[in-house]
């Protein structure tokens, strides 16, 4: 995460307009790869099983069969790598983008005003997310929610976020429970009054 401001001429993605500054930038937890590297360490694990089955090839045939084991590995890893890389999500002074990337060929790009975002919350579930430190990002706007899973600290891109809408004028509006809740607290306020 980084905070950035343009001078004037430079852009730091291809879809930033002149007027707009680049406020933070956040990707998605690691975590997110773990599919990719798991199927990649069979690589080395497949290139090692002939030397194991017949001994008498030496160390030569075992150290060869790990290095190609371990390069095929990285092969099976790149898309998983490629696609948290290049997955992106950037607050400017004016708009919410999510760039997202799938594999080597697929990429799609959404775009929010950042004055149509109503309210920005989090959720931390289960251990694993707990532990390591990720979770979801729900931001309501006018027409839906956008969710985003796996977010690195989402606390702190919370507030990040609400902060940004906050320094630009922009007040996140939270949903009334129900209308009992919403009646007895106008009573509080007419009470203190």
């Amino acid at each position: 995460m980084s905070k950035r401001k343009s001078d004037g001429g430079s852009k730091y993605f291809a879809d930033q307009f002149d007027d707009e500054d680049v406020v933070f930038v956040f990707r998605k937890h690691p975590i997110v790869m773990r599919k990719g590297l798991i199927i990649g360490l069979f690589g080395p694990l497949l290139g090692v099983i002939p030397a194991a089955v017949h001994p008498a090839y030496g160390m030569g045939v075992f150290i060869d069969g790990l290095v190609v084991g371990a390069l095929v590995g990285l092969i099976i890893f790149f898309p998983s790598w490629i696609g948290w890389y290049f997955s992106v999500f950037i607050v400017t002074t004016q708009r919410f983008l999510q760039i997202r990337q799938k594999g080597l060929f697929s990429r799609s790009v959404s775009d929010l005003g950042l004055q149509q975002i109503q309210s920005v919350s989090y959720e931390v579930s289960g251990i694993q997310a707990t532990l390591l430190g990720f979770g979801t990002i729900t931001m309501r706007t006018y027409v839906g929610e956008v969710v985003i899973h796996d977010v690195h600290h989402p606390a702190r891109i919370q507030k990040q976020l609400v902060g940004v809408l906050r320094d630009l004028g922009i007040t996140t509006v939270s949903y009334p429970g129900s209308a009992e809740t919403q009646l007895q607290s106008d009573e509080e306020e007419v009470e203190e009054a």
